[in-house]
């Protein structure tokens, strides 16, 4: 750096890492948590996959599944704290990934964690487009009287250009947002509490709740006392947490733009994941207890059917009902413009050292000091990966359809895969390195030796059992295979890793150096990818 120019300890930092200060930090400790808080919205994942945990296990994949998984991935977000804390920059996870293990361990964490930002991205902006539909579609029969594929598609759409356009104004505009929506996602899901509990006439028995199963998955012929019940269907259901409580790295992409980042960015991650642990358990067992009653006993069929929406609208009516979809909904378009600011701002880290195809472009920065061309690339490619949920998916019969929102389910699945992926790389990087490593002003002591290798191990279970088939027609060769069924995240993901191996050894490795200084060279100065 230049003599005589004063730094911020923040600057100071970051210039230790190798990076000039060029976004703006104008984020608070809080805006940090807040980001990351508002990616896990409590108020988008608990309801979209709701219907995942529930076909798969029943009310006790609700309500065992959430708080042990809850813990294990407090505990990844503990490690990934410690972490932050050392190198508070905006490539966060692949940053730490290069650092520890090289510049090819860097090269596949980046790549994987960007797959992963950009499939949440496009699973936020599908979930929230239907519950828009649902909402309006509830209050208001002319709008729409039956669920329609195309238009659903088409709202989600316009929600990304919304979210898009939202990102590109202001940076700091994304900072007070991600503010107003901790209150909307705290008071709106204290208001949905409130009314499921007191509209309701019946609700369900404890017993029920924290006892009752059931397997609507269609494998096991329904069984549900099977080993392969506990250890091949319940597992299914894992979506429901993993995926709503994910995306909280977002206090690591965001850590430049935060004041006092190695410890406001630390406590971002590990708080946004406890207090939407609880405040999200506590919302999926109102939701549990809500569940209806027809001819006197749970009706839990029109549930798996209809998810939390069946829910609302039969036990409190369509206007409650509505006012709950409504609410979810403004929090999920909350959630939307988050999870594009986390994003683009990992686009632009990963495109400022040189690693994607035209990263001149996504480097580049707009007069509001955001990468604005990385924005819009994000929202297109999220929309070209939904482009399967267009394709009508129905596993019932003519008389009771169930439509199985299949490409929903791979999107979250390939979000979770790939962003969990990314954090098992450094986390276990860390471990490797032991006590040689040099910690933050935030860090695990000791514990890393335990802690680090059971968060890995989490991370790869999950992911193996998200790669599985949701559907008997899924199972490649049986009778009932049909493509419209396929799970097409172990495709993605898989298919990806494969690519980038190919890419590695055939070129990126000559040219793929890791983190690029740009305290002491300017981007013109740089070599070239491919050079």
């Amino acid at each position: 750096m230049p003599e005589g120019i004063d730094l911020t300890d923040d600057e100071r930092r970051l210039a230790e890492l190798g990076y000039k200060q060029e976004l703006h930090r104008s984020w608070s400790g809080f805006s940090n948590f807040a980001i990351s808080f508002s990616i896990i919205s409590i108020l988008a994942g608990c309801f979209t996959n709701f219907g995942a945990g529930w076909n798969n296990g029943g009310p006790i994949s609700v309500s065992w599944s959430w708080p042990i998984l809850s813990l294990f991935i407090l505990l990844i977000g503990f490690t990934m704290s410690e972490l932050v804390s050392a190198f508070p920059t905006s490539g966060g996870i692949y940053w730490w990934a290069s650092r520890l293990g090289g510049a090819r361990a860097g090269f596949y964490t980046g790549w994987l964690n960007l797959i992963g930002l950009i499939a949440v991205t496009a699973g936020v902006a599908y979930g929230c487009a239907t519950f828009i539909d649902l909402t309006i579609s509830t209050w208001s029969r002319s709008y729409a009287d039956g669920y329609s594929l195309t238009r659903v598609f088409l709202t989600f759409v316009v929600v990304l250009g919304v979210a898009a356009v939202l990102n590109i104004f202001s940076g700091h505009l994304m900072a007070i947002m991600n503010n107003v929506s901790v209150w909307w996602h705290v008071f709106g899901a204290a208001a949905i509490i409130v009314m499921l509990l007191l509209v309701p006439d019946h609700h369900q028995s404890f017993s029920y709740v924290f006892t009752h199963r059931f397997n609507n998955s269609g494998f096991l012929s329904g069984s549900t006392g099977s080993f392969g019940f506990w250890f091949a269907i319940v597992p299914f259901g894992f979506l429901l947490t993993q995926y709503t409580i994910t995306g909280f790295d977002a206090s690591a992409h965001l850590s430049e733009e935060t004041s006092s980042a190695s410890k406001a960015a630390a406590k971002g991650i590990w708080q946004s994941i406890a207090y939407s642990a609880l405040g999200g358990y506590i919302l999926l067992l109102c939701v549990v207890f809500a569940v209806p009653n027809v001819g006197g006993v749970p009706d839990d069929a029109g549930v798996g059917g209809g998810g939390v929406a069946y829910i609302f609208t039969t036990a409190m009516g369509n206007s409650w009902g509505g006012l709950v979809l409504f609410i979810s909904a403004a929090g999920q378009v909350f959630c939307t413009v988050s999870c594009l600011t986390s994003a683009s701002r990992m686009l632009f880290a990963f495109s400022r050292d040189r690693a994607v195809p035209g990263w001149s472009h996504w480097s580049r920065l707009s007069a509001n000091r955001v990468p604005a061309q990385g924005v819009v690339l994000v929202a297109v490619v999220a929309a070209i990966v939904t482009l399967p949920a267009l394709i009508k998916v129905n596993v019932g019969t003519d008389a009771e359809p169930l439509i199985v929102p299949v490409a929903f389910y791979a999107v979250t699945s390939i979000a979770v895969i790939g962003l969990y992926l990314s954090f098992a790389i450094p986390i276990w990087l860390r471990w490797r390195h032991g006590d040689r490593f040099e910690v933050g002003s935030w860090n695990n002591g000791a514990k890393y030796r335990w802690m680090n290798p059971i968060a890995v191990a989490e991370i790869v279970i999950v992911s193996l059992y998200l790669m599985m088939p949701f559907v008997p027609g899924a199972v490649p060769f049986s009778k009932d295979f049909a493509w419209k069924f396929v799970n097409y995240a172990p495709i993605v993901t898989l298919g990806a890793l494969l690519a980038l191996t190919i890419w590695w050894y055939a070129s990126a490795r000559h040219w793929f150096t890791g983190p690029i200084r740009t305290i002491d060279e300017s981007p013109e100065e740089a070599p070239q990818p491919g050079a």
